[in-house]
């Protein structure tokens, strides 16, 4: 069985792979690409984030007075996930707990992704079961390249982000991968210009947004949707120099805060999915 399947519907083409369950294209109807295709400067396209997003002080997952080895958003964009169902124009894909996980991240877990076109639009949805007798800490993340510019030529600074709802609250930027101190926004209002020098402290993350949906859009007018459910947060990033992406991430968590250093399960803004429960968390793209 093949470690890549396409999905199509509604004049929109999708490709998806087994390792990381990752998106590596997402084509219109006339067979342009919006996803940034894994160049030199960055070599992955939409990688998901599980158990963490960001980083932990010194990689190192503390729990219950053990310390285990845990790199920077996890484990799972690098693990072959399985194929549960392979549709014309869906798919979903499956990652369990085993002995290689666990010595990184000492908890059962179940973490499924289902990507499905239709109307225009791909959705993807991730889903984590806690099958085990404790509460299951964690976090998931999104991290979709876009293509920017969205117009071949254009100006990078020609774009914007334009969200649903005016944002108002703080962001942060990274400090050594880790989060660092309130600071003031660069979203005005709704919008938020872009420019590669937006991106020269790393990323921009913006807690708890108000808003559940944004447009990136083109000087011309070309834009695409981005929407989101059960992710608070959100990560905006690229290269300052020479990287022709633009990732629009919803998180839910992020990289321990400078200074934080203590037992995972106490972590600021993890989840805590209850014995037997299960959480779900959707992003959309809609071009």
């Amino acid at each position: 069985m093949t470690d890549r399947h396409r999905i199509e519907a509604d004049g929109l083409s999708a490709t998806i792979q087994a390792r990381g369950a990752e998106l590596v294209s997402l084509c219109d109807a006339a067979g342009g690409e919006y996803l940034w295709q894994a160049g030199p400067e960055w070599r992955r396209h939409a990688p998901v984030l599980f158990p963490i997003v960001g980083k932990l002080a010194g990689d190192t997952l503390r729990h219950a007075g053990a310390e285990h080895r845990l790199t920077q958003h996890g484990f799972a964009r690098d693990r072959r996930f399985e194929w549960v169902e392979r549709e014309p124009a869906s798919c979903r894909l499956r990652l369990t707990d085993d002995a290689e996980s666990r010595a990184a991240y000492p908890f059962g877990f179940a973490l499924e992704l289902a990507y499905a076109l239709a109307g225009g639009t791909l959705t993807v949805t991730a889903s984590i079961a806690n099958p085990g007798e404790a509460v299951l800490p964690c976090a998931i993340g999104a991290h979709p390249a876009f293509r920017w510019p969205l117009v071949p030529g254009a100006p990078k600074e020609a774009h914007r982000l334009v969200f649903e709802q005016p944002e108002h609250g703080p962001a942060h930027r990274l400090e050594g991968g880790l989060l660092g101190p309130e600071e003031p926004s660069p979203v005005r209002g709704r919008d938020l210009p872009l420019s590669p020098a937006l991106f020269a402290r790393d990323a921009l993350i913006l807690p708890d947004v108000a808003s559940r949906a944004l447009r990136y859009e083109a000087p011309d007018g070309t834009a695409l949707t981005v929407r989101w459910e059960g992710y608070p947060d959100l990560g905006i990033w690229s290269k300052p120099e020479g990287a022709d992406f633009l990732c629009i991430e919803p998180w839910h968590g992020m990289s321990s805060p400078v200074g934080w250093d203590g037992d995972f399960a106490e972590k600021p803004g993890l989840l805590h999915i209850p014995p037997g429960g299960s959480r779900d968390f959707t992003w959309s793209v809609t071009l």
